[in-house]
């Protein structure tokens, strides 16, 4: 219903929610957690749950098969991708911790979002012109919604903030989008306008083997990136070759504009190390990478080592990891299934009592 039409009998004299502070955030299941993915998003996550805000995590596998993915493989991932969250630090007792499919209200309302959102919003998303390429008449329907049910994910808990990489930041604006054009539609104030996390010195890092290019699972070569399932010894040996130039490093932040290898090894130590690439810069000014990589690798491995042993352990009680998830889901649900409820009424939707 348009905005300039009267509101709903029931929403009548309704006021300005104020809404609870609550971070949603996920991560696909679908190949290997890299680096990327620690400093990126799991160490800000923990970071979250630290700072006493309500947390809900999730591994979103209704967006893995959006593109075509093995069904035994991306059980196998999930459970990879949740014992990572919490070898990482994730507490599932302090966090909500669980996978997308396992709460429906996602699913549903991002059906209500494909009927709010419009077509030329999603043609505009530069991610799905990435994905698609050429073939965007073969691609799957669901690639192309994509942006419409992540911001199912997150407004059907009415989260008040994102954590999210850089190459995020136009599905998050989309997502405010649709949550306006709701309100407005609606003639409500029922979704909150989320605000984006995007802090630290390693928000987007990028491949060890091109500097320009963001560290992905997906690269074909396995040298572009650290997995967190990487033993100490390979960890060490990606970082000594990966790609750099021959100049040393500079004594000011400024002068690795120009280098994109040497600026993401710099990155990522800062990340690793809880220091800004500022500190990093003065305390390596003139360095010879020879110098460099040996102190980046010792660090990288002595921050990494403890993750991967603990998903190593974890992954040896699948059930476990199926418990954790279960729980997490159940009190998920408990907070999205009120929301969706209310979204119903307020689209208009009949409900029988106890349902």
């Amino acid at each position: 219903m348009p905005a300039s039409q009267s509101s709903p009998d029931h929403l009548a004299g309704q006021t300005q929610p104020v809404f609870k502070p609550r971070i949603f955030s996920g991560i696909q299941p679908s190949g290997g957690l890299t680096l990327g993915n620690y400093l990126g998003a799991l160490k800000r996550f923990v970071e979250k749950q630290d700072e006493g805000i309500e947390t809900v995590y999730c591994l979103v596998d209704l967006h893995a098969i959006t593109v075509w993915q093995d069904p035994a493989k991306l059980r196998q991932q999930t459970r990879e991708a949740a014992a990572g969250f919490i070898a990482a630090g994730i507490d599932p007792a302090r966090s909500i911790l669980f996978n997308q499919s396992q709460v429906s209200a996602h699913a549903e309302l991002g059906w209500i979002f494909n009927c709010v959102a419009r077509m030329g919003w999603m043609s505009r998303m530069t991610q799905f012109k990435d994905k698609a390429g050429k073939n965007s008449e073969n691609v799957s329907l669901g690639l192309f919604a994509y942006p419409s049910l992540m911001a199912a994910d997150i407004l059907v808990y009415q989260a008040t903030m994102v954590p999210v990489g850089e190459d995020q930041k136009q599905h998050l604006e989309l997502a405010r989008d649709i949550a306006m054009k709701f309100n407005n539609d609606f003639g409500v104030n029922f979704f909150p306008i989320v605000e984006p996390i995007i802090e630290g010195a390693a928000t987007r890092v990028m491949s060890l083997r091109d500097g320009t290019m963001k560290m992905s699972k997906s690269d074909p070569s396995d040298q572009s990136r650290i997995n967190l399932t990487d033993d100490a010894d390979t960890i060490s040996k990606k970082i000594r070759k990966a790609k750099t130039d021959a100049e040393p490093l500079p004594d000011t932040v400024e002068a690795l504009r120009d280098r994109p290898e040497a600026r993401n090894l710099v990155n990522i130590y800062a990340a690793l190390a809880g220091h800004t690439p500022a500190q990093v810069i003065a305390d390596y000014a003139g360095a010879q990478f020879g110098t460099f990589k040996p102190a980046l690798a010792d660090l990288a491995v002595a921050k990494l080592s403890p993750i991967t042993s603990e998903m190593s352990r974890l992954m040896k009680d699948p059930g476990e990891i199926d418990r954790i998830l279960g729980e997490g889901a159940d009190r998920a649900d408990a907070i999205a299934r009120p929301i969706l409820d209310q979204v119903h009424d307020i689209t208009g939707m009949i409900r029988s009592r106890g349902r």
